[in-house]
Parts: structure tokens; C-alpha cells; sequence
């Protein structure tokens, strides 16, 4: 059985939804969505690639969203559209709306008298510091915690348990998971005679439009310049990204990727899980770097990149590093 949908639509009004082309009866109620793997009777779901047609064609009595090139697949109910999975993503969105933003400050939640909060919800338990400013339709939920001089823009979700660091500023629409901490300081330590003194990370975060930052991921403030992260940023669970470090607009990075210091990635880049980038170096735009990657110096072309090798005495790694550059040359 399928997910069961919080709020049933039929398919014809999905199909005007999404702009698709309908094929069979357009009064027949969604009620569940599932994979494709999964799906049974008038559960909604979506074939894109060919390697699955397969699959597809035991589930005919599904509600499948297909391109035009399978609407032959099946006869039970289709929805035809040039990218299903898009199509099925927005889907989504219909079938499990968000909960409406209720503008206003629960009895239990602690909030400064200079905040300025523009028609958000603030749940109980959560604080909002001094001068801190939160935009229209923004939701803060229980136990999150914004320190003082933190702009948040509109419509932005901050869910339980992230922290959000004084003078951080984030645009609209910006998504921050539990656990999220934004603005802590960055790693400058210098070394003294009997150890290390900390070096004060005076700069902020500055964060764009449409940003959405995953669980337990952490984004530090800069040492004296603020780290930057642009429009449509989508950030994993369990990132890293040190002080000064600027990531471009529309950039993906997955679960487990490190960041240091001063590292600056280009636009429409996408890092994959567990990736490693060395500090000071740069990443031009529209670079791919396959999951488990060191990144140790700097990307100047678009492409694919893949590095991984496994860990040895660096005596010997030096002697193996330079004869695969004499091998390559």
C-alpha cells in the first residue's frame, strides 16, 4: 500500500496542475503515492527511464506519469509529461501541502522586546534574540534558537534545534534543518608556546535566497569577511563548510562533505557525499566531483572530477604522487 496523501486531488485537476496530458478517467480520487517498485491499485507514481519499463508495465493499474514517448505503457491511467519526475516532485507538493503559517508569538516562546517580526510564527520554546528580524510567512518552530541581529527573510522554515549565530543573515525561502548550526566560530587557532591561542572570528554568514541547509550541518562564521552562500544553494545532512568560504549560486553538495577555510566554489557545482576540499583553493563553475574525492588543488575547467586513493605513509604517498605525473605527462 502507498503513502496515504494528506490532501486527495483527482486526476484530472492533478493534470491541469502539472499541465500534462490526461489519459483515462479524470474523476478517479489520489488517495497514496508510491515508488514505482511498489505500486499498486490507485497508488500515483512516475516511470522516466527506460531501464525500468519493465517495472512499469506490471503495475498497469497505477496512475503513472510517463513521457510521451511511453504512453503506450500500460492501460491504466496516465498523466503524459515531458519530465515525470519533475512532474511527480510537484506532485508532491499538492498531495502534501505545509502547514499554514499562523502569524504570531506563542505565550511560551521567548522573544526579545527589539525583535521585529513581520507576520511569522514563532512556536513555544523557541528564542528570538535582540534586534533580530524575521519576514513575513517565516516559521520558527520549538527549541530553535536565533541570536541577536539575525535578518530572516520571508516565507523561510527553521525547524527545531538549529541555532542560527549572531549577525547571521539569510534571505527568502531558506530551509534550516534540526541540528543546523549557522554562524559558529570558524578554526583559527595560533600556535604559542604552550599551545594554541584562538584567533576571534569577527566576520558573518551571509546566505542568499532559497537555501536550504540539511540536519546537522554547519556553515561557520568568517574570521574577519563573512562566508557566502548563494541563491539556491541545496546543502545535505552533516556538512562542514569552514570560515570564508564562498559556495555559488545553485550548487549542491551531499551528506558528509568538508569544506575548509577560504575555499571558494563556483556556480552549479555538485559535490558528492563524503568529498573533501582543501583549503585556499577555488573551483570554477559547473564542476562535478565524484563522492569520496579529495579536492587538493584548484578546478579551473567544467567537467567530472574523481580522485581516491587509499591512505598511506606520506613518505611513500609522495614517491606513488610523483610517478603518476610522470606516467600521465
Amino acid at each position: 500500500m502507498g503513502r496515504i496523501v494528506a490532501h486527495p486531488l483527482t486526476v484530472g485537476a492533478l493534470a491541469n496542475a502539472l499541465n500534462a496530458e490526461l489519459l483515462g478517467d479524470p474523476d478517479t480520487l489520489i488517495r497514496s503515492v508510491s515508488s514505482l517498485d511498489a505500486a499498486s491499485d490507485g497508488d500515483l507514481t512516475f516511470f522516466s527511464d527506460r531501464k525500468h519499463r519493465a517495472a512499469a508495465e506490471q503495475v498497469a493499474a497505477c496512475i503513472l506519469i510517463v513521457r510521451d514517448v511511453d504512453r503506450d505503457i500500460s492501460n491504466g491511467i496516465r498523466l503524459i509529461h515531458p519530465a515525470p519526475h519533475l512532474a511527480f516532485a510537484q506532485a508532491l507538493d499538492l498531495l502534501f501541502p505545509l502547514d499554514r503559517v499562523i502569524a504570531g508569538v506563542a505565550a511560551q516562546a521567548a522573544v526579545d522586546a527589539t525583535a521585529q517580526i513581520a507576520g511569522a510564527q514563532i512556536d513555544a520554546f523557541a528564542f528570538v534574540g535582540a534586534r533580530t528580524r524575521i519576514g513575513a510567512g517565516s516559521r520558527i518552530h520549538a527549541h530553535a534558537t536565533l541570536h541577536n541581529d539575525v535578518e530572516l527573510g520571508d516565507n523561510c522554515n527553521v525547524h527545531s534545534s538549529a541555532v542560527i549565530y549572531p549577525g547571521v543573515r539569510l534571505g527568502h525561502r531558506c530551509i534550516v534543518h534540526s541540528g543546523a548550526v549557522i554562524g559558529a566560530d570558524g578554526f583559527g587557532f595560533q600556535p604559542v608556546k604552550n599551545g594554541w591561542r584562538k584567533v576571534a572570528q569577527v566576520g558573518g554568514v551571509v546566505i542568499g535566497d532559497d537555501v536550504e541547509i540539511g540536519a546537522n550541518t554547519t556553515i561557520d562564521r568568517g574570521a574577519i569577511d563573512d562566508t557566502v552562500i548563494g541563491d539556491g544553494v541545496k546543502i545535505d545532512n552533516q556538512v562542514q563548510i569552514a570560515h570564508n568560504c564562498h559556495i555559488g549560486d545553485h550548487t549542491a553538495i551531499a551528506g558528509c562533505v568538508g569544506i575548509a577555510g577560504s575555499a571558494r566554489i563556483g556556480k552549479r557545482c555538485m559535490l558528492g557525499g563524503a568529498v573533501m576540499v582543501v583549503g585556499h583553493l577555488s573551483i570554477c563553475d559547473d564542476v562535478v566531483v565524484s563522492g569520496g574525492s579529495l579536492v587538493s588543488r584548484s578546478i579551473d575547467k567544467p567537467g567530472q572530477y574523481t580522485g581516491i586513493f587509499p591512505i598511506t605513509p606520506h613518505r611513500d604517498w609522495m614517491q606513488i604522487a610523483a610517478k603518476l605525473r610522470r606516467s600521465i605527462r
